[in-house]
């Protein structure tokens, strides 16, 4: 079972890869220790608190946001979806966005370019191949 804080490390690693930065917004309070919600690169994560709840305090962000068509919102409600069409923000379903997770952070990334490289080989390599290839001194 996927907890609240091994989803926000899933989905900022996913915001790592892709360079992006997002917000997480749970209903509640949340629990009453929430450092392992501390440090999780790209992702800041709120509790709607009490009074309120998670769907009101996105869609006070999607009506306060100075650059709405920048913004993605990721939800299955049709009441965010709606908020974020009539600010021309993007919306997205829920399943769709995790699918899309789920293939950055299953993808093969390149390996890493050996540092010769770029360096060039030292002196007693360059003196060992040349040996091996008959032109050494």
């Amino acid at each position: 079972m996927i907890t609240d804080v091994s989803l926000c490390g899933i989905l900022g690693r996913y915001f790592m890869l892709t360079g992006e930065k997002g917000e997480m917004i749970f209903d509640g309070t949340g629990p009453p220790d929430k450092t392992g919600f501390d440090n999780i690169s790209n992702l800041e994560v709120f509790f709607a608190g009490i009074g309120t709840d998670a769907d009101t305090v996105i869609e006070d962000k999607i009506s306060a946001n100075t650059a709405p068509k920048r913004l993605t919102i990721v939800s299955s409600d049709r009441r965010l979806r709606t908020a974020a069409h009539k600010r021309k923000a993007i919306s997205m379903k829920s399943d769709v966005f995790w699918n899309d997770v789920q293939k950055q952070l299953n993808r093969k990334r390149p390996a890493k370019e050996p540092t010769e490289k770029r360096q060039g080989l030292n002196q007693g390599e360059t003196e060992q191949w040349l040996e091996f290839f008959g032109f050494g001194q």
